[in-house]
């Protein structure tokens, strides 16, 4: 239930109502009986967060937290020597058809 700011327009007494979204304005003012209360468009109220900062992966559960972590270790491809060599064999492959190609080239000159 939100906090609406009400001023009166014969006294100028101004003060908060808390009330909920389908209750009616308030007209009478407490101050001075007459019907003139108004409500009063406010900057209105909002979160405010300080600290260093909120995030949505702050409050995870535990488990989400162990199937993350598990998937993670899974989805890492191990990086050994092994790769640098079929990058090598790789290249070779690559300088072979090179060369391979180069004499069905002057061949056909």
């Amino acid at each position: 239930m939100p906090t609406y700011d009400y001023r009166c327009g014969e006294c100028g007494h101004e003060l908060e109502i808390f009330q909920s979204f389908s209750e009616s304005p308030k007209r009478k003012c407490p101050e001075c009986g007459r019907l003139k209360l108004k409500r009063v468009i406010g900057t209105g109220a909002g979160i405010i967060f300080k600290g260093s900062g909120f995030y949505e992966t702050d409050y995870r559960s535990e488990s989400y937290k162990k199937g993350a972590a598990a998937e993670k270790k899974g989805s890492e491809s191990p990086k050994p020597a092994d790769s640098s060599k079929s990058k090598g064999e790789a290249s070779k492959g690559k300088d072979e058809k090179k060369a391979a190609g180069g004499s069905k080239d002057s061949s056909a000159a």
